[in-house]
This record gives C-alpha cells, structure tokens and sequence, in this order.
C-alpha cells in the first residue's frame, strides 16, 4: 500500500493532470494597452522616414550635416514617443529610410542630389502642415 501511495504521490508531481488542484502560478499583471496612434501618425513617419534618408544621403552628397538630421529625430521622439511602442515605430521609419537609400546609392548622383531636394521640400511640407493642423501653431 505504501508503495502505491508514493507511486500515485510522484504521478502527482510529474504529471499535472494527475495532480489534485494545484494553486495558480502567479499570473503577470496585463501590459498596459497602447492608447491609439494619433490623427497624424502616418505623416509623422513619413517624416521620420524622409529623416533617415536626408541622414544618409546629404553625408553622401557633400554636406555632411547627418548629426542635424539624428538631432531633429532624436527632438521628434521626445516629443512624441511616449511609449515604447511608439519610438519604436518612429526609429523604425527613420532607419528604412536610411537603409533604403544606403543600399540604393553608393556615390553622389544627380538623381541623389534631386530626391535631397524633393526631401527638404516634402519634409518642409509635412512639418508645416502638422504645426498648423495638430500643434496649434
């Protein structure tokens, strides 16, 4: 009898369908449930985007000014990301664009030299409208 008592005790333990009602693992608290994007999240990743791109190629094209360009990013996501979640989607716009072009181009072109302007002007673009439309200002 004894024996099948600690035959029936080790099933128990190894096996938990066997096992009488075990107390619950300590369950982790829920991670806290992003709040939705913002009205304007698909242009602030553009913009994020055109960041990254500007980043590499105006280093590539002559002004070396990226460090301007990771600053203005760096000052975007701290005033928008305020979750993890969010500077995650923020720095990952910043680098497709980056990578984008750093796998696109590995001189200075006059193409590279037109997508520069086209950035300056739909990053200009962009900035403006969402200070006037969601900034106040």
């Amino acid at each position: 009898m004894r024996r099948l008592a600690r035959i029936l005790l080790l099933l128990a333990l190894t096996c938990p369908a066997l096992a009488q009602q075990r107390a619950p693992a300590p369950s982790q608290a829920p991670a806290p449930q992003e709040a939705p994007p913002p009205p304007y999240e698909p242009q602030m990743l553009r913009l994020a985007e055109i960041l990254g791109a500007l980043s590499y190629l105006r280093d590539l094209c002559g002004p070396k000014d990226s460090d301007t360009w990771r600053n203005d990013m760096r000052a975007l996501m701290e005033a928008e990301a305020q979750t993890e979640a969010r500077k995650e989607r923020l720095a990952g716009a910043f680098n497709r664009g980056f990578r984008g072009y750093e796998v696109l181009y590995r001189s200075c072109t006059p193409n590279a030299v037109t997508i520069i302007d086209r950035f300056l002007s739909e990053g200009e673009k962009l900035s403006n409208d969402l200070s006037n439309r969601f900034g106040g200002g």
